[in-house]
C-alpha cells in the first residue's frame, strides 16, 4: 500500500479509529450469536449457520489487524494541554488486510445464502461455484487498482473487477427470484429476497468507496471516508446479512419441524 498521507486532523484519526473498532465490535457479537443459534435450526440448516459465523469471525480476526496497523502508524498526543495532534508515526498501514478479508468471505457470503435457500443439490453445486469463482475474481481484480495512486490505471481495474460483479449482482436480483418464490412459505420468501437485496444493495457501495480516491478527494479527508466506508459495508454485507440467513434458518427449520409434528 502507498505511504499514508500526512496532515490528519484528530477527528479524521478518531472517525476511523471508531469504524474500525465498531467494525471489530459488530462482527465479534454476530459471530458468538450465530454459533449459540446453531442448536436452534435443524440439521439442514447448520452448515448455512456455521458459515455465517466463520464469515464474521474472519472479518474480526482481520478488522482486528487493520486496528491495531491504524494504531501503530500514528501517535496523538496533547500538547499542553491543547488539542490533539496526530503525527505519523513512520510505520505502515497495511490495508491489504481488507482484500484478503474478503478474498475468503465474499465467495463464502454467497455460498451460505445459496445453503440456506436448500436448492437442488446439482444446482446448489453449480451456483457455489459460478458465484464464488466470480466473486474471488472480482477481488482479485480490484486489489491491483486499490494499490495505485495513478488515477487511470485505478480505473482500468475498476472497470475489470466490475465485470465479475456484475454478474453476481445480476444472479442475486434475477437469476434467484424463481427459486425466492419457491420457498415454503411468504416469510421464508421475503426474507430470502431481503436477503438477496442487503447483498446487492452492500455490495454496491464498495464500487463507490473504491471511487473516493478517483473523483477529486485525496488526502486524509480521503482515507478517512474510504475506511470508514468499507467498514460500514462490511457490516451490512456481513453481520446484518447474516442476521437475515440466521432468521430465515429459523423460518424454515419451524415449518421443517411442524410438518413433522403433524398427524399423518
Amino acid at each position: 500500500m502507498a505511504p499514508l498521507p500526512d496532515g490528519f486532523s484528530y477527528a479524521e484519526w478518531n472517525a476511523t479509529y471508531n469504524g474500525l473498532s465498531f467494525g471489530i465490535a459488530a462482527m465479534g457479537s454476530a459471530t458468538i450469536f450465530f454459533w449459540l443459534q446453531l442448536p436452534n435450526v435443524t440439521k439442514s440448516y447448520r452448515t448455512a449457520l456455521t458459515i455465517t459465523g466463520i464469515v464474521t469471525l474472519i472479518a474480526t480476526y482481520h478488522y482486528i489487524r487493520i486496528f491495531n496497523s491504524w494504531s501503530e502508524a500514528f501517535t496523538v498526543a496533547s500538547k499542553d494541554g491543547g488539542d490533539y495532534e496526530v503525527k505519523l508515526t513512520g510505520a505502515p498501514f497495511n490495508d491489504g488486510y481488507r482484500y484478503v478479508d474478503w478474498l475468503l468471505t465474499v465467495p463464502l457470503l454467497l455460498i451460505e445464502l445459496i445453503l440456506v435457500m436448500k436448492l437442488p443439490q446439482a444446482e446448489t453445486v453449480s451456483l457455489s461455484w459460478k458465484l464464488g469463482l466470480a466473486s474471488a475474481l472480482m477481488v482479485a481484480l480490484g486489489y491491483p487498482g486499490e494499490i495505485q495512486e495513478d488515477l487511470s490505471v485505478r480505473w482500468f481495474w475498476w472497470c475489470l473487477s466490475m465485470m465479475p460483479f456484475c454478474y453476481v449482482v445480476f444472479t442475486l436480483a434475477v437469476g434467484l427470484a424463481e427459486a425466492t418464490s419457491k420457498q415454503p412459505s411468504p416469510a421464508a420468501a421475503s426474507l430470502a429476497s431481503a436477503a438477496r437485496y442487503l447483498t446487492v444493495f452492500s455490495w454496491c457501495t464498495y464500487p463507490f468507496v473504491y471511487m473516493v480516491k478517483s473523483v477529486g478527494l485525496a488526502g486524509p479527508a480521503a482515507t478517512m471516508y474510504e475506511q470508514v466506508g468499507y467498514s460500514l459495508a462490511d457490516v451490512l454485507a456481513k453481520a446484518v446479512f447474516g442476521v437475515l440467513i440466521w432468521a430465515l434458518a429459523s423460518e424454515k427449520s419451524a415449518i421443517e419441524e411442524s410438518g413433522k409434528l403433524m398427524p399423518k
